[in-house]
């Protein structure tokens, strides 16, 4: 049986504990066979990755703190991401951020809240699972802010036409579409023009400078609308621009044009 046929669900943590247990006991009522796994965790992912229908990755209270743990969750999310699987990582709300700042190869997984609401998890485990569908049908697109809120507005207003992952840093795109397996390969960025330490025309240089990042179509975000803007923008031969203030509705009827 592979993963796409699989009612197995591995989850993954550092030390069993009893709040799990409610996790546990949720999957076997949605008819899914569970298997827990405290030690080994990377050849565990390893040997599963073919057969199971879903990871989930229980963080430890403690997770910013370790670095050995932090990469474990490292080599784990990069397994699991190249062979185009899905994984739902269980943190502290507070740590998310940072935590996706540090681990970029964790981008675009489920995240859940602790503690966590089971009905709530229920829902996050089918859209998981049918997100391995979509990726037969769906265009990826993947976003480059330093602003998470306005990536995240974006992101809730094309998540229904699109995949869409996130990134905060110019860095972490180019990580993140170095390591994008063949099958899930990113058909569209929306690339945030002002950005800190990396900026936008930078990370579209490194992007043409690179195979397989070459052809990707780059649209850059601006918040500055005046013609000289503009016109520094254009100048970097990206694929387009839509500004920050653009609505829902033009920027869906500008994607639809460009992919």
């Amino acid at each position: 049986m592979g993963a796409a046929d699989s009612k197995e669900i591995v989850i993954l943590m550092f030390q069993y504990s009893v709040i799990v247990k409610g996790i546990e006991r949720k999957l076997a009522e949605l008819e899914y066979s569970v298997e827990t796994v405290t030690e080994n965790i990377e050849e565990a992912a390893l040997r599963l990755v073919d057969r199971a229908a879903l990871f989930m990755f229980y963080l430890p209270g403690d997770i910013m703190e370790d670095i050995l743990k932090k990469n474990v969750l490292l080599r784990v999310s990069e397994i699991i991401r190249d062979s185009g699987q899905r994984m739902i990582i269980f943190g502290e709300k507070k740590y998310h951020e940072e935590l996706i700042a540090d681990i970029p190869q964790a981008a675009g997984f489920g995240w859940m809240d602790r503690p966590v609401d089971m009905n709530a998890l229920e829902a996050m485990v089918h859209r998981e699972l049918n997100r391995v569908t979509e990726a037969v049908t769906k265009k990826r697109i993947l976003i480059v802010d330093d602003d998470p809120s306005y990536a995240k507005m974006v992101r809730e207003w094309i998540r229904d036409d699109y995949r869409v992952d996130i990134v905060t840093a110019g860095m972490q795109a180019i990580s993140f579409l170095l390591r994008v397996p063949e099958n899930e390969k990113v058909d569209l960025i929306l690339l945030d023009y002002e950005m800190p330490v990396v900026d936008g025309p930078q990370v579209l240089q490194m992007l043409r400078q690179e195979a397989a990042t070459e052809h990707i179509p780059v649209i850059f975000l601006t918040g500055i609308g005046t013609k000289e803007a503009v016109s520094r923008v254009m100048s970097l031969k990206p694929d387009g621009y839509l500004l920050k203030s653009t609505t829902r509705a033009e920027i869906l009827s500008f994607l639809k044009k460009k992919i």
